[in-house]
């Protein structure tokens, strides 16, 4: 039977996913031959070949944000091409520093992926847009963990029929009802000083547990979008909410309305974009080398001679 990638996203692990639309990539088959890189969905995966996570032209870096999220699988760029927080961290850090950049662009793709690690990405982008411009260009999808990464840019552009939001932060947990087809009920304990390690969704306190981590999750979530976007926190609940119920938010929304909410700044068609940005960056003028530099004072000399 063939595994998919849904199966490397076990229960209990905090998602800023839009599932609806993971679906397609959940539905994915793990390549065969590859590792299980379920144990490192939070450690460094040393040694990876991953491809390019940027270009840069005309002064302009285009950094992707594709696929499923998360905080270091360089399985998933090996493989698919997907984006990571620890490789979005080093690019930004980079970026920031590169004189080659005069401005970079998020060209995102995603419906969200894990909570863990997602904080470095986003700080690491807020400080990129304070050096120089970063724009995030929504083309088509940028869901939960893919808009608090484009929270943080100068701007946000979505292209027509492009989707934005889902903000919110949502976890699977599961508890033993009954004896397993082997007829052992299992237990599942924990020492006595670290109740929250696993909580017991069928029980008061276990689900008070996983709501706490939930909720702070979320406030994480909305204090970043709340500074990224420049929406006063006290008013992010209501405005993102579908009903009069501030509780009624991690809806998406299509372009006009994104924007109508604060949540993005305008529509433009991708071929719009980048004509507008290039034509505000110029490439650096590049100094002559040493090499160069010495043949044309040795060139002088001999014409003095």
């Amino acid at each position: 039977m063939t595994s998919t990638l849904a199966s490397l996203f076990g229960p209990l692990q905090p998602m800023a996913l839009a599932e609806d639309l993971a679906a397609p990539l959940l539905a994915l088959a793990i390549p065969e031959g590859a590792a299980d890189p379920a144990a490192a969905a939070c450690a460094p995966a040393a040694g990876a070949t991953v491809p390019d996570r940027f270009t840069v032209a005309r002064g302009l870096a285009v950094v992707p944000v594709r696929g499923i999220l998360t905080p270091n699988m360089a399985q998933y760029e090996r493989w698919f091409g997907w984006a990571t927080y620890h490789g979005l961290a080093e690019t930004l850090a980079h970026l920031a520093a590169s004189e080659d950049a005069a401005a970079i662009v998020l060209e995102i793709d995603s419906p969200g992926g894990l909570v863990c690690g997602i904080e470095a990405a986003a700080e690491a982008i807020a400080a990129a847009a304070a050096v120089k411009p970063v724009h995030a260009l929504v083309s088509p999808l940028a869901a939960s963990a893919a808009y608090w990464l484009a929270s943080q840019a100068s701007e946000i552009v979505m292209t027509p029929g492009a989707v934005a939001g889902s903000i919110g932060v949502a976890l699977t947990a599961a508890a033993h009802v009954q004896p397993g087809s082997n007829g052992a009920q299992i237990f599942e304990m924990s020492s006595r000083h670290a109740r929250a390690k696993r909580p017991d969704a069928s029980t008061e306190a276990g689900r008070a547990e996983l709501q706490r981590s939930l909720d702070e999750a979320e406030a994480a979530f909305h204090a970043a979008v709340s500074a990224g976007r420049k929406i006063p926190t006290a008013e992010l609940a209501a405005r993102l909410s579908v009903t009069d119920d501030p509780q009624d938010g991690g809806a998406t929304f299509r372009a006009p309305e994104a924007i109508r909410r604060g949540l993005a700044d305008r529509t433009e068609t991708r071929a719009a974009f980048y004509v507008r940005l290039t034509a505000r960056t110029t490439p650096k003028p590049r100094s002559p080398s040493r090499a160069f530099a010495a043949r044309a004072a040795a060139a002088a000399a001999l014409a003095r001679s």
